[in-house]
């Protein structure tokens, strides 16, 4: 496939993929839906995620901060929005004067919450208790001191209790059940101390799907916005789910050299006969994982090559043999394996990292285009 005329590379994001997704994990849960859209939509943009997991059905948006939410407030999306992680001391005042749900985590940021009335409105919280992931949440030590204030916060209107949550580790089944009994003793503590919020939510994507006892009506679904699977044993299709995203580039360059040419920097990589070299406009600028250098995968012309030598900034080399490659033609590095595609898991496995940061880590300088299936 030859890539579009003046195109050196770009992100195409199947917008409907994720609206299928959505739909598709409702069915499977059928629990309410958190679209988390942080970290712009995972790369994928997180105005446009937002958009198609709501077609999809998904009644709340998740993004990490109050940044990321109030962007997503003035471009327009009305639905529920909630953020959960903040900077030591922030005011939260422009959040409820935009209707923003926080995520609180200790008593500090109970009692800023309650102080924070913004346009006759007060805050509405989701409350995080810590259940063993020993990151932020409210200690449980601590949790009978921070639900009785909750509650009397409540009780005087100065702020409205609407989740309960909590993150689970994803190490093993053992470990998410015993997160999960602690999830529950929380909730019994919540309501002896008055607290009876109408959402519940502790399962992200990979316990949406395999600990139907984590879901509570409501889950939390990030990657599987997007069509990567959590589970290392079962790809997206398996589980149903389309990937949403495919990076490619351009054949920008194309030459034939002699046995014993050295490749890219260092010459970690050295042609072992005549070839042909192709040069592939993404690097590490661009979030192409330097890490993956002489390891990841590259479709061109569908015929699937491995890159030579070391990923550079802006570039790297793929020595194509004597398969017949142009300039103007489209390198696919990842996408929907399903159409003979590379995955993100594929990438993942060549840095030694996971299909979530290879998303997520592409490049503001690759332009994201949308289109159909």
């Amino acid at each position: 496939m030859r890539m579009p005329r003046g195109v050196l590379r770009e992100a195409l994001i199947d917008v409907d993929a994720i609206t299928e997704n959505v739909r598709h994990l409702r069915t499977l849960t059928g629990s309410q839906i958190i679209a988390v859209v942080k970290a712009d939509g995972y790369g994928h943009g997180a105005l446009r995620t937002a958009r198609a997991a709501l077609a999809g059905g998904a009644t709340r948006i998740g993004v990490s901060d109050i940044d990321e939410a109030l962007a997503l407030r003035r471009a327009g999306i009305r639905a529920p929005l909630f953020a959960w992680l903040h900077a030591p001391g922030v005011s939260f005042a422009e959040a409820v004067r935009h209707d923003v749900e926080l995520g609180i985590s200790d008593l500090e940021q109970l009692q800023r919450a309650g102080e924070a009335f913004a346009g006759g409105r007060s805050a509405a919280v989701h409350l995080k208790i810590e259940t063993g992931l020993s990151r932020n949440g409210i200690p449980p030590a601590q949790w009978r001191t921070v639900f009785s204030e909750a509650a009397r916060l409540e009780r005087i209107g100065r702020l409205r209790v609407i989740g309960l949550f909590s993150h689970l580790s994803n190490t093993s089944l053992d470990d998410d059940r015993a997160a999960l009994a602690r999830f529950e003793e929380g909730i019994a503590l919540a309501a002896a101390a008055g607290l009876n919020p109408p959402l519940r939510h502790l399962a992200a994507t990979n316990a949406a799907i395999t600990l139907p006892e984590a879901r509570f009506g409501c889950v939390r679904i990030g990657i599987g916005l997007y069509g990567v699977s959590p589970l290392a044993d079962r790809t997206p299709a398996d589980l149903g789910l389309r990937p949403a995203m495919t990076l490619r580039g351009a054949v920008a360059a194309v030459r034939r050299v002699p046995a014993g040419t050295g490749v890219s920097y260092g010459y970690d990589y050295r042609t072992e006969r005549d070839t042909t070299l192709a040069l592939v406009p993404l690097g590490y600028a661009d979030g192409v994982p330097r890490q993956a250098s002489g390891r990841g995968p590259v479709s061109i012309g569908g015929r699937r090559f491995t890159v030579a030598g070391r990923i550079a900034m802006d570039q790297f080399v793929v020595d194509v043999g004597d398969h017949p490659v142009s300039v103007g033609d489209e390198a696919v590095l990842f996408g929907d394996p399903t159409l003979g595609a590379p995955s993100a898991r594929d990438w993942a496995d060549a840095a030694d990292t996971i299909d979530y940061e290879i998303v997520t880590r592409v490049g503001s300088r690759v332009p994201r285009r949308e289109v159909d299936a």
